[in-house]
């Protein structure tokens, strides 16, 4: 934490002079069951991590936005709030703050002129929500420089705003409400209808282990959307609002209705929206061995019916499954076509699961897979 905000810090005065305002964080997060549900109206069952984003900013008169991230080798953007926005010229990373900025202001909050500076460690392409922590960093900036109080859910629905709206990922509402919403120690049920966030205790002898697979992916190009369209026209033909509202027998009797891969699609959702409310009560209780049976059928669903993993994943997941035995279970974490996995385990089995992996797999340049051991994390906060 220190480092990241030094570099915060002096990335601001690098670009600006003089020191910031405040420093706003917004952490990344890891789903731990729960996989393309989110955005039919289903339950997810995410943990804020330590990985975060960090948002260091300064009033200016006027309306205009200036921004340097300090991981893109101090790349600048600056756009006037009142005058309509288009994409950025050329980072990409310039179009969620771009889209952050739209949704506050669509919402008919007006805001100030303001200079801000950005890091973050969230490693990017991994499925663990760089894009979300950093929208939800830069909301809570900018809300708080214009003296706005902004509800924490009200601050994830601008962050899925921008995304979906300005960005062009169909995203559901996952990401940013446990980066705004997250609890230390615990994972978060939500419903994904009502935003309704249980949270859900992690045992103090469970570990979290991500292994990222070292293949980035991009939501926008890697069949994300195609998904949700898939999803959208199984409801259409069961009839119902979303695939939360259906059952396997419902889906049965309208095999007929749908292709193929309609119906696996469909499938995967409707049984893992069951499995994701099981695995809560089985984390609740400390059931690991439990837990561990649903993430792997999740995994299976995820490969066979919803078709987003792939085989390094798929490698990486047995690997850790093998070494936890029957203390806990691994699954493909994130949005799919690449990114990270993630272990839920007993402490005692976290060593020789580093071991597993590090004596086998190799990432697609033959480096070491990035390996964080992660503890549940709170939500988005103003550091100073």
């Amino acid at each position: 934490m220190t480092d990241l905000v030094d570099r915060v810090r002096r990335g601001f005065a690098d670009a600006y002079g003089g020191v910031p305002d405040l420093i706003a964080r917004a952490p990344g997060r890891v789903n731990l069951i729960g996989e393309h549900t989110d955005y039919n109206d289903g339950f997810v069952l995410p943990a804020a991590i330590s990985g975060q984003t960090l948002v260091a900013a300064r009033r200016i008169a006027g309306r205009r936005i200036e921004v340097v991230a300090t991981d893109f080798q101090g790349e600048r953007d600056s756009f006037l709030l009142d005058k309509e926005m288009a994409h950025s010229p050329d980072p990409h990373w310039a179009d969620y703050v771009r889209g952050m900025v739209i949704a506050m202001e669509r919402t008919g909050l007006r805001i100030s002129g303001a200079q801000l500076a950005v890091a973050g460690d969230v490693p990017r392409g991994a499925g663990l929500s760089s894009s979300a922590s950093l929208t939800v960093a830069i909301g809570l900036a900018l809300g708080r420089l214009s003296k706005l109080s902004i509800d924490p859910t009200a601050l994830a629905r601008m962050g899925q705003a921008a995304e979906t709206d300005f960005v062009g990922t169909r995203i559901g509402i996952m990401d940013q409400l446990v980066s705004a919403r997250g609890l230390a120690g615990h994972a978060l049920l939500i419903d994904c209808r009502s935003l309704a966030c249980t949270p859900v205790p992690i045992p103090p002898d469970a570990a979290i282990l991500i292994v990222h697979s070292g293949i980035e992916r991009g939501l926008v190009d890697g069949a994300y959307n195609a998904r949700r369209t898939q999803c959208e026209a199984a409801s259409r033909a069961l009839g119902v609002p979303a695939l939360r509202d259906a059952d396997m027998k419902m889906l049965e009797a309208a095999r007929a209705l749908m292709d193929d891969i309609t119906f696996r699609r469909a499938r995967h959702v409707i049984t893992e929206n069951a499995r994701t409310l099981s695995a809560a009560d089985a984390l609740s209780r400390g059931d690991l061995q439990t837990l561990g049976q649903l993430m792997a059928a999740s995994h299976a669903s995820m490969r066979d019916d919803f078709e987003i993993t792939l085989p390094p994943i798929d490698q990486l997941v047995a690997l850790l499954q093998d070494a936890i035995a029957e203390d806990g279970g691994a699954r493909m974490t994130g949005g799919g076509f690449g990114g990270a996995v993630v272990a839920v385990l007993s402490k005692r089995r976290l060593e020789a699961a580093q071991a597993a992996v590090l004596a086998v797999y190799r990432t697609p340049d033959g480096g070491l897979p990035l390996m964080l051991v992660e503890t549940a994390s709170d939500g988005a906060s103003l550091l100073a």
